[in-house]
């Protein structure tokens, strides 16, 4: 007779864990980070025929890593809490926390219950009035959620990435100094780079929530205005 196949919990949980990093890790990476503008997404997606980034509501913005269709979905959910909690509350009682929390709760669940976990990970970010009030979260496949700092990383190399801005970031600045040191972290590996070893505007998909506007503050840089701003 046959005896029973056991793993460990423990055992499960890193099979799990390893499982949804390595899809993660298939992509490309995406920087945000706060700038006296607002907060700024900076994603390396050639072409973006698929959004990495969009809006979730007035002030604040999301960024997916990862699996397309899994955080596609999550990001609809949250527009439907976001819609329904500004409905029948506040507009104001729908942030970034809250939204952030809702995601780690999902997540979790996932990671915790069911055979696969999703390979995702996502930044959930609110412009404030100014960008000390700026809030970032990193929400991961298994539900933790991280309040980042001046910038988030998610997706890709994200490891090196990271490093490469706790080396190289001094101050928060305005977009247009932000956006070139997204490109030089973001392009140091050489993947995708042009001949002169440096990414081009169309490798980007570039967003803001402008800490100047009111109401919708989301919007979307085209590859002309990205252009304009990164040094030739």
């Amino acid at each position: 007779m046959a005896m029973p196949y056991y793993v460990s919990p423990e055992q499960l949980m890193q099979d799990k864990a390893e499982f949804a990093k390595k899809g993660i890790s298939r992509g490309r990476a995406t920087v945000v980070m706060r700038t006296t503008d607002g907060v700024l997404f900076v994603a390396h997606n050639p072409g973006s025929a698929l959004n990495k980034i969009s809006e979730i509501y007035d002030r604040i913005g999301f960024a997916g890593a990862g699996r397309f269709s899994e955080f596609e979905s999550l990001r609809k959910a949250g527009i439907r809490h976001a819609d329904v909690t500004g409905y029948s509350y506040s507009r104001e009682d729908v942030t970034a926390k809250s939204l952030a929390n809702g995601y780690s709760h999902m997540l979790g669940e996932v990671f915790a219950h069911e055979v696969k976990p999703m390979e995702v990970e996502l930044v959930v970010a609110e412009v404030g009035a100014s960008p000390e009030n700026d809030t970032i979260y990193r929400v991961s496949f298994d539900g933790n959620i991280i309040g980042e700092g001046d910038y988030a990383v998610v997706g890709g190399d994200a490891d090196r990435v990271r490093v490469a801005l706790d080396r190289d970031f001094s101050r928060v600045a305005d977009v247009r100094a932000s956006l070139s040191l997204c490109r030089e972290v973001l392009g140091s590996s050489g993947a995708g780079a042009g001949a002169n070893g440096r990414l081009s505007a169309a490798d980007f998909e570039v967003a803001l929530l402008d800490r100047a506007l009111r109401g919708r503050t989301f919007r979307r840089l085209s590859t002309t205005e990205v252009a304009a701003l990164l040094p030739a």
